[in-house]
């Protein structure tokens, strides 16, 4: 298997990072529904002076005027929703923001994991039959996974910002103009130990993601062809790939939200940063928005990785068979 492997599943990964990619973003976006945007604090209204005001008049002391009540907190909107309002605020072309950074994170994480998961079940796999049993398939994952996002975080790391950036007033928004601007921006401006922001959180999401959306692939496109409900073919992968990216779904969106607050946050010099780690950013989405918060952006996972994993096993089976010879 070898290097193939890793060709393999890189050329996969990319074709279905890129064909999701505006349902990634929708996803982000709706993570990040009912997080407080960081502004500074407006200047207090008694202490303005008037325009005009000359400095020999003797103005006397105005009572402070009192502050308009804050708005009423609003639900939170659906993903077709967030996704007209992208259109409609942003343009078109910003489903597609922070496409670059796709491309680079699945060209480093995915081709990686992918890979290396090929390697450990091929050399764990029973020498004469080729069986690998599930709890072996769970821990090629694991490790793949773990891998796989370290190498990969800095991409991850801009690519969430890029997504995230069209929901950010103007003059808090950082503009990258690329991934490559992204990453060397954040290296300038907050250190190189920035682009592995939230590293933990990926690698423990890619872990899970790697070992359940992998796994869960070989072990129902196993079952379907050995009860003979199909052959293996086309329907046999969309089938496993759609219920392996359910599984992937549902085991992921948590650690999905913490992580893409984490990456998110902006820490300006010498300010306390919104969140202490991932533990402590857990935390305080559970206080002001509720468990459920962790689920934030749950449907638009589950619709992207839906399609990302029907796309991601379709692609690999084609792309192994051209490779067949090789």
């Amino acid at each position: 298997m070898g290097v193939k492997g890793f060709v393999e599943g890189g050329i996969a990964s990319i074709v279905a990072g890129c064909s999701t990619h505006p349902l990634d973003l929708i996803k982000v976006r709706m993570q990040l529904q009912g997080e407080k945007v960081h502004a500074p604090n407006p200047q207090p209204i008694h202490n303005l002076r008037p325009a005009f005001a000359f400095h020999n008049l003797h103005v006397p002391h105005a009572p402070s005027l009192p502050l308009p009540p804050p708005p009423p907190p609003r639900a939170s909107a659906g993903p077709i929703s967030v996704g007209m309002k992208i259109v409609q605020t942003e343009g078109l072309a910003a489903l597609y923001s922070g496409v670059s950074a796709t491309v680079l994170r699945q060209t480093l994480y995915s081709t990686t994991r992918m890979g290396l998961y090929d390697v450990l079940k091929t050399k764990w796999a029973h020498k004469e039959t080729g069986h690998l049993s599930l709890p072996h398939k769970i821990g090629a994952g694991l490790i793949a996974g773990a891998i796989g996002a370290a190498v990969g975080n800095p991409a991850d790391v801009a690519m969430v910002r890029m997504q995230a950036d069209g929901r950010l007033p103007m003059a808090q928004r950082r503009n990258y103009k690329g991934v490559t601007d992204a990453i060397s921006q954040m290296a300038k401006q907050e250190g190189v130990a920035s682009l592995w922001r939230g590293s933990a959180l990926t690698v423990n999401r890619a872990m899970i993601v790697t070992a359940s959306q992998l796994a869960s692939y070989d072990q129902f496109k196993e079952m379907i062809i050995e009860n003979h409900v199909m052959n293996d073919g086309l329907g046999t992968h969309v089938t496993a790939s759609f219920a392996a990216g359910f599984v992937a779904s549902v085991a992921s969106n948590p650690v999905d939200v913490i992580k893409t607050r984490v990456m998110n946050m902006k820490v300006e010099p010498g300010s306390v940063p919104p969140y202490n780690g991932a533990l402590d950013c857990a935390l305080k989405t559970v206080r002001a928005e509720g468990p459920m918060a962790l689920y934030k952006g749950f449907i638009p996972t589950i619709s992207r990785q839906g399609p990302f994993t029907v796309v991601l096993f379709v692609t690999l089976e084609q792309v192994r068979k051209l490779l067949k010879e090789f």
